[in-house]
């Protein structure tokens, strides 16, 4: 496998990222693969929206995988990160954006809410 910059650079991010950051991350590749789905079934692309789509399921079964069940909030995440999952697969099944859209809306305001508690924890830095 030939290694670009830009992978080595996407590597060299993951591998020095706090925790808080990977999370951030996981959310705007999901939100991101959920997009390319969508557009892959406004074109008819349905090879496209497949792949993106599963690709976004992944991410939230990472995230799913990333609870911390010792804080009572692990088990809404778990609801949400559920109910994300299932939205996905109807929607790359019966090739319907606005589940897809849907997802991505939630996921947006996940993300939003990590930025907030990482900005409240740790007011020094300001790179989200």
């Amino acid at each position: 496998m030939i290694s670009t910059p830009y992978h080595k650079y996407q590597q060299s991010s993951v591998q020095t990222a706090s925790p808080a950051q990977l999370i951030l991350m996981l959310y705007d590749g999901a939100i991101r693969f959920i997009k390319q789905g969508v557009e892959g079934i406004e074109t008819k692309d349905y090879q496209k929206a497949n792949h993106n789509l599963i690709r976004a399921q992944h991410i939230v079964n990472e995230l799913i995988a990333s609870l911390n069940h010792e804080y009572p909030i692990a088990g809404n995440l778990l609801e949400i990160y559920d109910y994300a999952n299932r939205k996905l697969i109807e929607s790359n099944m019966k090739k319907n954006k606005q589940a897809a859209l849907e997802v991505a809306s939630i996921l947006g305001e996940l993300r939003e809410s990590w930025v907030q508690i990482l900005k409240s924890t740790n007011p020094v830095k300001d790179n989200v």
